[in-house]
C-alpha cells in the first residue's frame, strides 16, 4: 500500500506536540495499512476455516499489499458513506481479479474494519511509546541512584518545606513512570482486540463455527479474541485511553519538575545539549524538552475525556458517537507519545548542579528544619520556632538558644540529619522498577 498522502493536520506543531515514533505509526499511511491488513487477515481466516480456498485468500492478500491509494480522495469519498471502508473496499475489489474478488470483506461491516484497524494502529504504536517510558524510566532509576545522597529542598505548595533527596525526588518519577507503563503494557496485551460481528454482531453472515473464524481472524492479526463483537461495548477504548491519559500524566509531573527546578532563581538543574535558545535572549537555555513533554501531556486529558463521552452507544451500531472516537484516540496517541519521547529526551541529558542544591538550603536560614528544631524544643516549640523565624536566623536566635546548646542547635538544623526513610524508600522504587 503506497499512499499518496500521509500525514495528519498540524505538521507544523507536530515536532512539539506529537514528536517521536508514535507520530508515524499513527498516520493516514499506518491507518489505510492497518485497514488493509485487516481485510488481508479476513481473508486468511476465511482460507484457515474451510470457507474459502486458499488461493483465492492469497490473490486478496497480495492485492492489500500492493494496492495504492490516494488518501485525500478516499477521505473525500468517506463522506459519502460515514467511513473510509466502503471506498476502500470499492478499490480492493477492483484490484482482485476473478472469483477472489467475492472473498473481499465477505461478512464483515464497516465497523469490523474501522475498529480493527484502530487496535492494530494501537498496538503498533505503543511499541515506540513503552520504549520511550521504559527509557525514561531508566534514567530516573540512574538519577535516583546516583542522587541518593544529594541534598535538596523539598518543596510544597511551591515554598521550601523539609530537606530531602534528589534521588528521592528522581525515583517518585520513577514509581509513576514504572506503573502507567505496566498498565499501558497490560492493556496493549489484553485488551487490544479484533472486531468482527458482521452487520448486527451476530456473525449471522459466517453461519455455522463462527466464532472458529473470530479465533483466526484474531490469532492473524496478533490481537487479542474478544469474547463478543463489541461495536458499543467500548470500554476497550476506555481502558486504552485512561493508560494513554495517565501515562502522559506520570510523563507530564516529571517534566514540570524539571522545568520548576530549572528557573533562573532556583537553577538547580537543566538540560544537556544545544537546544534550548531563544529568538531574542541569546542568554536563554530554556528546559526544552521537558517544556514540550509538558505540553504534549496537557493536550490529553481532554481527548480522554472525549473517549470517555463517547462511550454510551446506541444498541448494536452507534449514530455519531462512535464516528466520534477517531481523531481523539490519534491525538491521544501523539499526546502521550510526545510526551514520553521529549521526557526520555529531558532526562537523559539532565544536569544537576549539587552546589546550588546545597546553597538553596540555606537560604532560609534554618526555617527548612523547623519542624525538626520545634520538636525538640518540647510543647512550646511550635510558637517558639515561629517567632524565631520571623526575626531571622534560627542558629543564633536568643529564644532557641537559651533552650538548647549551640551545638545541639547546629546539630538539629543539619539537613542531612533530617531525611526520614529517603533512602529505604528509593530502595523500594529500585527493587519495584526492576520486576
Amino acid at each position: 500500500m503506497r499512499p499518496s498522502s500521509s500525514t495528519s493536520d498540524g505538521g507544523l506543531f507536530d515536532g512539539v506536540l506529537a514528536a517521536g515514533a508514535v507520530r508515524a505509526a499513527v498516520s493516514d499511511a499506518a491507518w489505510v495499512r492497518a485497514l488493509l491488513d485487516a481485510e488481508a487477515a479476513l481473508a486468511r481466516a476465511a482460507a484457515r476455516t474451510g470457507r474459502a480456498p486458499a488461493a483465492d485468500a492469497e490473490v486478496v492478500v497480495a492485492a492489500c499489499a500492493g494496492l495504492e491509494v490516494d488518501v485525500a480522495a478516499l477521505g473525500a469519498e468517506a463522506a459519502e458513506t460515514g467511513n473510509p471502508v466502503v471506498p476502500l473496499v470499492r478499490r480492493l475489489r477492483a484490484a482482485v481479479p476473478g472469483d477472489a474478488a467475492a472473498l473481499v470483506h465477505r461478512g464483515a461491516t464497516s465497523q469490523d474494519i474501522v475498529d480493527t484497524a484502530a487496535m492494530l494502529v494501537a498496538h503498533r504504536a505503543l511499541g515506540p511509546l513503552l520504549d520511550d517510558l521504559g527509557a525514561a524510566a531508566d534514567h530516573a532509576a540512574n538519577l535516583a541512584e546516583r542522587h541518593r545522597g544529594t541534598l535538596v529542598a523539598g518543596r510544597t505548595l511551591l515554598q521550601q518545606a523539609l530537606p530531602t533527596t534528589f534521588g528521592l525526588v528522581a525515583a517518585g518519577w520513577l514509581t509513576g513512570l514504572t506503573a502507567a507503563r505496566r498498565r499501558l503494557a497490560e492493556v496493549r496485551g489484553h485488551r487490544l482486540a479484533a472486531q468482527l460481528g458482521g452487520a448486527a454482531g451476530t456473525l449471522a453472515a459466517y453461519g455455522g463455527d463462527a466464532l472458529g473464524l473470530v479465533a483466526a481472524y484474531s490469532e492473524e492479526l496478533g490481537l487479542a479474541e474478544p469474547e463478543l463483537p463489541w461495536h458499543t461495548e467500548r470500554t476497550r477504548v476506555g481502558e486504552l485511553a485512561g493508560a494513554l491519559g495517565t501515562a502522559a500524566g506520570a510523563a507530564g509531573k516529571a517534566a514540570r519538575d524539571v522545568v520548576l527546578y530549572a528557573q533562573t532563581e532556583v537553577g538547580e538543574v537543566s538540560e544537556g545539549g544545544g537546544g534550548g535558545g531563544s529568538s531574542t535572549l541569546p542568554h536563554k537555555h530554556n528546559p526544552i524538552h521537558a517544556i514540550s513533554a509538558c505540553a504534549a501531556a496537557a493536550t490529553t486529558p481532554g481527548l480522554v475525556a472525549t473517549l470517555l463521552a463517547v462511550m454510551p452507544q446506541e444498541h448494536q451500531r452507534a449514530a455519531g458517537n462512535w464516528h466520534a472516537e477517531w481523531r481523539p484516540l490519534r491525538a491521544l496517541l501523539e499526546g502521550a507519545g510526545a510526551a514520553a519521547y521529549h521526557l526520555r529526551a529531558s532526562l537523559g541529558e539532565l544536569r544537576v548542579d549539587r552546589d546550588r542544591m546545597r546553597r538553596n538550603l540555606e537560604l532560609t536560614h534554618g526555617a527548612l528544619l523547623a519542624e525538626r528544631l520545634a520538636a525538640a524544643l518540647g510543647p512550646k516549640g511550635h510558637d517558639l520556632v515561629r517567632e524565631a523565624v520571623a526575626r531571622g536566623d534560627l542558629a543564633s536566635d536568643p529564644a532557641i538558644t537559651a533552650q538548647l546548646p549551640a551545638a545541639e542547635v547546629e546539630r538539629l538544623l543539619d539537613p542531612a540529619g533530617y531525611l526520614g526513610s529517603a533512602d529505604a524508600l528509593i530502595d523500594r522504587a529500585l527493587r519495584d522498577a526492576r520486576r
